[in-house]
């Protein structure tokens, strides 16, 4: 059985903190204002963030990683 990189699974993601230096947050907290489990943030704030619950963690990543592709093709025009 072959594995994946990351990378390869979800190239948006990996494009997003590799070459935009942007970061993500997965993740609830209790305490704060946020409900979603997964965001997108860079130096400009949070452009996007998910669902407050989702089925699998893996279901979070591809959600994250479509949502952030569109971003980054609407940002650079890619």
């Amino acid at each position: 059985m072959s594995q994946q990189s990351f990378a390869a699974k979800y190239p948006h993601i990996a494009r997003w903190v590799d070459e935009h230096q942007g970061w993500i947050e997965i993740g609830y907290a209790p305490d704060g204002p946020l409900t979603s489990f997964v965001r997108a943030l860079d130096r400009g704030g949070m452009p996007w963030e998910g669902q407050d619950e989702y089925e699998s963690l893996d279901e979070a990543w591809r959600d994250l990683d479509s949502n952030i592709g569109v971003y980054l093709k609407d940002l650079y025009g890619e």
